[in-house]
Order: C-alpha cells, then structure tokens, then sequence
C-alpha cells in the first residue's frame, strides 16, 4: 500500500492522459504457471479490469477502453469461448452496483450481434443502467477488431455517398473518425498492453496514431494498481511531438 501511495505521489495530477486504452494480455499465461484451467485466468484477470477502473476513475481519467474480447477470438476452442462468455456477463452484473456507485458509465463497442443472448442482454443492461453516469466511461470492446470497424466506417459512409448524403469532396480524416464506434470519444493517449507481446493485435488502429505505447511483461491477472501507475508515470515523462519539433514543443509549452 506505500509502495502504491509513493508511486501515485509521483504522479502529475495535471498532466493525466484523458483516455488510457488497454490491451488485457496473459490470463491463459497466467493460469498455466499455476497449472490451473486457461479459464481461472480470465475470472482473476476480472479482479485486475476492477483495480484498472478504480484508479481510473479515483485519478479523474475520462475514459478507460479495454480490449475484452477480439473477433478473432471466437477461434479459440468453444469450451474457453462459452467460459468467457458467462464470465463477462455474469461479472458486469455483478459489478453493476459499484459502477453506479462510482459514477462509472459502461459503453460497448464491436460485433455484439455475434455475442450469445444472455451476455448481450446482460451487458445491456448495465449500459442502460449506467447511463445517467456522468465520471468515467468504461468502454469494453467485445466482439472487436479493428478491421471490422473501418470496413463499416467504410460501409456507412460509401452508404451516405450513394444516397447523396455525402459528397465525395467532404470525406476526411474528421468524416471518417465520426463513423468509427468510438466517434464519441477522444482518441487514446496511452495504450497499455500486457502480458510481454509488443503489438497492437488490430486494437484501435485509426485512433493510436499519435499514443504512447507502453509495453510491459507483467501478466494481466498480475496488473493492478501500482502497475497502472507506472504506465502513467512512464507516459508523463515522454514528450508528445505530434510531428513537431522537440524545440516547437518546449517553445509552445
């Protein structure tokens, strides 16, 4: 607990990123170590997802974007498939309570037409249910990749521009970020992503252009908030250029 106090006494309360998006890597890892089922991972790795949205919203960061469940991973074998399934349901029920608590308001983006029927509802209802939440906002991308998303960003748009809508001439960089699933949010400052890989596995690839990337070999299981608070630390001492100059930055700063 001191070492976590020390860390967040570190922290520059005014340079928080606005949206931290995160890439939860290394349950099955983690279970395997311990010689337990790939799917004890993911129910410890919930108890991470808590501590990562408590010191989100304690720090006062907007948004918190989680990478929970890839298109390309409804390939893994069905058992693990329907585990995760009933877990994320059943956990976002539960935690339904503490997220209006703490003023916490669930968003969803991806595919969830492709999610079983009781999942969905119950992730609906705990979007419904937070909704008047005006703190942070949770975004759980299920049933995502990016791909996906800009094909019907694509799809949408060629739509409008068929039906005259759109002329041809108005499409840009604004246009097209407005019909991605996260058009009503800023693009993410930092992405995390654990579990030792350094890539971004089609996670927000339009909106990470100018992020900061941190990389780290803990697990996710093993994350939680003085982890958390290194990324943020480590984010704050790098300097965002966004294609300037160092000297253009520290003038203008």
């Amino acid at each position: 607990m001191e070492e976590l106090q020390n860390k967040l006494n570190r922290i520059d309360m005014s340079r928080l990123p606005r949206h931290v998006a995160i890439i939860m890597d290394g349950n099955g890892r983690w279970a395997k170590l311990r010689g337990e089922d790939r799917c004890m991972g993911h129910v410890e790795g919930v108890n991470s997802v808590r501590k990562a949205t408590e010191l989100s919203s304690d720090l006062g960061i907007d948004y918190l974007t989680l990478y929970a469940f890839s298109t390309e991973n409804w390939n893994r074998p069905q058992q693990e498939v329907d585990a995760l399934m009933h877990l994320i349901g059943m956990a976002i029920e539960r935690e339904t309570p503490d997220l209006i608590k703490n003023n916490v308001h669930l968003n969803l983006i991806g595919a969830l037409d492709r999610m079983p029927k009781e999942a969905y509802d119950r992730l609906r209802r705990c979007e419904l249910a937070t909704a008047h939440c005006t703190g942070l906002t949770m975004t759980l991308a299920l049933s995502y990749s990016s791909r996906w998303e800009i094909v019907e960003a694509v799809k949408k748009i060629a739509t409008s521009v068929k039906s005259g809508e759109i002329n041809e001439s108005e499409i840009d960089d604004n246009l097209f970020a407005q019909h991605l699933a996260t058009s009503d949010m800023p693009d993410p400052d930092l992405l995390i992503r654990t579990g030792g890989d350094n890539r971004i596995s089609n996670y927000l690839l339009w909106q990470i252009a100018y992020s900061e990337l941190y990389f780290t070999r803990t697990l996710w299981p093993d994350f939680g908030k003085a982890e958390y608070a290194d990324a943020i630390i480590e984010y704050q001492q790098r300097e965002r250029r966004y294609g300037k100059t160092s000297e253009q930055v520290q003038q203008e700063s």
